[in-house]
């Protein structure tokens, strides 16, 4: 079975060789990394060419964005198991392990993460604890649990997933979330695989609505809603 990790990139150059060596440990030799890069002005590109490596294929995003970034790497990728992956990170060794276990009885899998400040410091031992992550359609309606960087599911998921609404407020993660508790079979691992990193310049799902006040909250959740209704009727 093949493995493929969507991971997208902007302006990356000072994380990505640290991410791209944490994964690649963990893949075979028919295994892929399909790489979406949002237009970097930096070194980005050079350096991840400089891996020489035939399981990375990098691609280039036409509608800038993370959400399109990111759904450019999954349209592309020929796995039967997709991960996701953002490009400052690092992966725990038994990331790869722990989510191959769970997608033997699971369509998607939700594994914990360390939270780290950009020098990999640890600052709380378990996102999950941090943010009372957990499976519920009315739980993760309120506060998503489904942190992007910490999913893999099989692709058979792609055909609700793709395409991502093009108007959709909230991001990527937040769609996929809300139509694995909707349709599929979630497990939530609680042994940490990765290492997450917050810094000044994060492309984080986080971060996104948490000033925002609560009229726009509202709104986002309840166009979800009716997108993810949409999409799973088949109507979108």
């Amino acid at each position: 079975m093949k493995i493929s990790v969507c991971l997208a990139t902007y302006n990356g150059e000072k994380y990505i060789t640290e991410q791209l060596k944490s994964i690649l440990t963990q893949l075979g030799e028919d295994d892929e990394i399909i790489i979406s890069d949002d237009n970097s002005s930096d070194k980005t590109i050079e350096i991840i060419n400089g891996f020489n490596d035939k399981r990375i294929k990098i691609l280039q995003n036409k509608d800038k964005g993370i959400t399109k970034n990111f759904e450019n790497a999954l349209k592309n990728a020929s796995g039967d198991y997709l991960f996701l992956s953002d490009q400052d990170d690092v992966w725990l060794p038994q990331k790869v392990f722990y989510s191959l276990k769970g997608l033997e009885y699971y369509d998607l899998v939700v594994t914990n993460c360390k939270v780290t400040d950009e020098n990999l410091n640890i600052i709380n031992q378990s996102y999950f604890d941090l943010n009372n992550s957990r499976s519920g359609f009315l739980k993760n309606f309120y506060r998503s649990s489904y942190l992007g960087c910490c999913l893999a599911f099989k692709k058979e998921m792609l055909t609700d997933i793709l395409p991502i609404p093009r108007n959709l407020y909230l991001y990527h993660d937040w769609w996929i979330g809300y139509l694995a508790d909707i349709k599929y079979k979630v497990k939530f691992i609680d042994v940490p695989c990765l290492l997450y990193r917050r810094h000044d310049f994060n492309m984080s799902t986080t971060a996104k609505g948490s000033k925002r006040n609560l009229l726009f909250k509202v709104r986002d959740r309840f166009q979800l809603l009716y997108l993810g209704s949409l999409r799973l009727l088949k109507i979108l």
